[in-house]
C-alpha cells in the first residue's frame, strides 16, 4: 500500500511534466539556492519574507504576491471576514423565527465553539502547508495517491464555490439591510419609505459589488491599513450601540430570565428541536469565514504561524464581541412574533429604533454597521480571489491561463477578481426569481465552505494526524478532539491508542442538511430555501466536470512531497532548539 505521507515515483514525473506544459516555478531552483532548514524556522527567522517564499518554491510555486500582513494585521483581516457584530445583524432573523432569545444567545456560544475546534484543526494543518491554495492544497498532500486527485477537484471547488457565494451573501446582504435601513424612516408606523422593489435592490447590490472590487483591486496596498481601521471602528460602534440601546430603552428592558431562558418555535412550524438547531444558520454564516483567510498566506509575513495564530484568536474575539452586541438587543427585543413578520427579514434595524424612539439616533446607530459591511465585502472580495487564483494556477479551472495572471502593477490576480464579480452579479439576478435568494446563497456558502474545512481534517484524522506532527502550530491530544468535532465520525478508533470518538455527531455532518431547510414551514415557492438545488447542481456539474476534462488534463499542484516535508522537519527541528535556548 502507498504511504499517504509520500508521493510515488510516477505521480512526481507526472508532475514535472505537468509544470513543463503550464509553465510553472519548479522546485529546481531550490538548487541554486543554499537553504539553512536548521537554523532558522522557515518564515520566521529575520528574513521573513525571503525563508517563506523559499518554503513556496520547495511547493513548487514562486512568489507572485507581496508579503505585507504582520501578525496582527492578517488577525485583523480575519476579523473583518466576519466583521462581528455586522455578520450577525443581517441574518438575526433565522434565529428569531426559530426560537427567539435562546437561540440568538446560545446557538451564538454553541456554534462559536464547534467553530473554534475547526479554526485549530485548519491551522495545525495550515502550519505544514501555508499556501493560497488553502484547503485544497492541503487536502491533496495529505491524501494518499490513489485519491488525491479526486478528493482535491471536490474541495477546491466547494472552496471556490463557498468563497463566491458567501462573498455574494455578504454584498447581497448588506443590499437588504440597507433597505431595511433607510425604512427606519417610515411615512407610518410599519410602512416604509423604500417599496424596495427588485430592480431597486438589485441595482443597489449591484453598485456595492463594484464598489468592494474597485476598492480590493485598486487599493490592495492600503488594504492592511483599512483592516486595521476597522476593528478600531467596529468597537467604537459596539460600544455606542450597547451603552445607547440599554440606556434609553424606550419600551422597557425584559428580564434576564426572558434574554437567557426564553424559547419560542412556533413562528417556524418546526418542531422545536430542529427549529433551534435551523436558527444556527445565524451563528454558522457569521463564522463560515473561518478558513478563508488561509487564502492570504502568501501575502503574509510569517504564514505558517501568522496564519493559524490569526484564525484562532479571531474566533474567540468574534465570540465575546458577537454576545456584547446580541444580549442587549435581546433585552430591548419588541414582540417576537412581530419581529419574525416582518417582510423585510431584517429585525435589527426594527429593535434599535424601538429601544431609541429616534429615526435620527437609529440611524447613527446603525451607520457603523453599514461601513463595517462595505469593509466586510472588501475583505471577502480580496480572499475569495486569491482562492480562485490558487485553484486556477494549478489548471483546475477552465481557462486558467486567464485567470492564474497577477496584475503585477496592481500586486492582484485582477482577471480572477473580475471573473468572480461577473459570477457574483449573474447570481444576483436569481432574486428577481425568488425573494429567498438571500437564503440559498448564505446557505451554499456555508455547506460549501464547511465541506472544504472538513475534507483535510477528516483525511488528516483517517491518516493518524502524522503530517501535523511537522509543523510549529500543534495541539496534540487536544487535536483529536477538536477534529471530531469539526467532522463526523460513526465508530472509529484512531490508530494511536487511547484516542478514541464513538458516534460522535460532529458540526459538517449536522451542517449539510440543515442549512438547506427553509426557515418556515409551510413554505410556498416564492420563500423556499434552494440552497439544496444550488449545491446539488454544483456537486454535479463539479463531478462531471472532473471526469470529463479534469481526470485528464488535471494533475494537481506541481510540488515534491519529500521535499516539503523535509523543509519543514528543519524547520521543527530549529523551531525546537530555538525555544530550548
Amino acid at each position: 500500500m502507498a504511504d499517504p505521507l509520500r508521493g510515488n515515483d510516477a505521480y512526481l514525473a507526472q508532475s514535472d511534466t505537468f509544470a513543463a506544459d503550464k509553465d510553472l516555478h519548479r522546485p529546481s531552483v531550490v538548487k541554486e539556492r543554499h537553504f539553512s532548514l536548521g537554523a532558522k524556522p522557515l518564515g520566521e527567522n529575520n528574513g521573513g519574507h525571503n525563508s517563506a517564499d523559499d518554503l513556496l518554491e520547495i511547493m513548487g510555486y514562486k512568489a507572485e504576491l507581496l508579503r505585507s500582513r504582520s501578525t496582527l494585521q492578517v488577525a485583523f483581516m480575519s476579523f473583518v471576514l466576519a466583521s462581528i457584530p455586522y455578520g450577525l445583524a443581517t441574518t438575526l432573523y433565522y434565529p428569531m423565527v426559530g426560537g427567539g432569545p435562546a437561540d440568538i444567545i446560545w446557538g451564538w456560544v454553541a456554534v462559536s465553539l464547534i467553530i473554534l475546534c475547526v479554526a485549530a484543526s485548519l491551522g495545525e494543518i495550515t502550519s505544514v502547508y501555508p499556501t493560497s491554495g488553502g484547503v485544497y492544497y492541503q487536502t491533496f498532500m495529505l491524501a494518499a495517491p490513489s485519491y488525491r486527485l479526486i478528493m482535491s477537484w471536490i474541495c477546491g471547488w466547494a472552496f471556490v464555490v463557498g468563497n463566491i457565494t458567501i462573498t455574494l451573501a455578504v454584498n447581497f446582504g448588506t443590499t437588504l439591510f440597507f433597505a431595511a435601513c433607510i425604512n427606519v424612516f417610515e411615512s407610518e408606523p410599519g410602512v416604509g419609505i423604500f417599496a424596495a422593489e427588485p430592480w431597486q435592490i438589485y441595482l443597489i447590490f449591484f453598485a456595492i459589488t463594484l464598489l468592494c472590487n474597485a476598492v480590493s483591486a485598486l487599493g490592495n496596498r492600503w488594504l492592511p491599513y483599512l483592516d486595521t481601521f476597522a476593528i478600531f471602528w467596529t468597537f467604537a460602534g459596539l460600544i455606542c450601540i450597547v451603552v445607547c440601546v440599554l440606556a434609553i430603552a424606550k419600551n422597557g428592558r425584559h428580564d434576564a430570565a426572558y434574554v437567557f431562558g426564553e424559547f419560542d418555535p412556533s413562528n417556524s412550524g418546526w418542531p422545536a428541536g430542529w427549529s433551534f438547531c435551523v436558527g444556527l444558520l445565524h451563528a454558522a454564516y457569521a463564522t463560515s469565514s473561518t478558513g478563508m483567510i488561509i487564502s492570504m498566506c502568501e501575502e503574509v509575513q510569517q504564514p505558517a504561524t501568522q496564519v493559524p495564530k490569526a484564525m484562532v484568536a479571531t474566533i474567540i474575539l468574534n465570540t465575546i464581541a458577537g454576545l456584547i452586541f446580541l444580549i442587549p438587543l435581546v433585552f430591548v427585543m419588541p414582540d417576537q412574533a412581530e419581529l419574525a413578520a416582518l417582510v423585510s427579514a431584517q429585525p435589527v434595524p426594527v429593535i434599535i429604533k424601538s429601544a431609541i424612539g429616534s429615526t435620527g439616533g437609529s440611524i447613527a446607530l446603525l451607520l457603523p454597521l453599514l461601513v463595517l459591511a462595505i469593509f466586510c465585502g472588501i475583505g471577502c472580495t480580496t480572499a475569495s480571489s486569491r482562492c480562485t487564483w490558487a485553484f486556477a494556477r494549478d489548471g483546475a479551472i477552465p481557462g486558467s491561463k486567464w485567470w492564474k495572471q497577477v496584475n503585477m502593477k496592481l500586486d492582484v490576480p485582477l482577471n480572477a477578481m473580475m471573473m468572480i464579480m461577473v459570477v457574483e452579479l449573474l447570481l444576483g439576478l436569481l432574486y428577481f426569481g425568488s425573494a429567498a435568494a438571500f437564503n440559498a446563497f448564505s446557505g451554499v456558502g456555508v455547506i460549501c465552505l464547511t465541506v472544504s474545512y472538513a475534507c483535510p481534517i477528516l483525511i488528516n484524522l483517517i491518516t493518524g494526524r502524522k503530517q501535523v506532527a511537522l509543523g510549529n502550530f500543534k495541539l496534540g491530544k487536544l487535536g483529536w478532539f477538536c477534529n471530531v468535532v469539526s467532522i463526523c465520525m460513526h465508530p472509529w478508533k484512531s490508530p494511536n491508542k487511547g484516542h478514541s470518538a464513538d458516534k460522535t455527531l460532529g458540526w459538517s455532518a449536522l451542517a449539510l442538511p440543515l442549512f438547506c431547510m427553509p426557515t418556515a414551514i409551510p413554505v410556498v415557492p416564492e420563500y423556499m430555501n434552494y440552497a439544496s438545488v444550488v449545491f446539488f447542481v454544483f456537486f454535479v456539474v463539479a463531478t462531471a466536470w472532473y471526469f470529463v476534462w479534469g481526470k485528464k488534463n488535471y494533475q494537481g499542484p506541481p510540488t515534491h512531497e519529500d521535499a516539503v516535508l523535509e523543509a519543514r522537519r528543519g524547520s521543527v527541528i530549529s523551531h525546537q532548539d530555538k525555544v530550548q535556548f
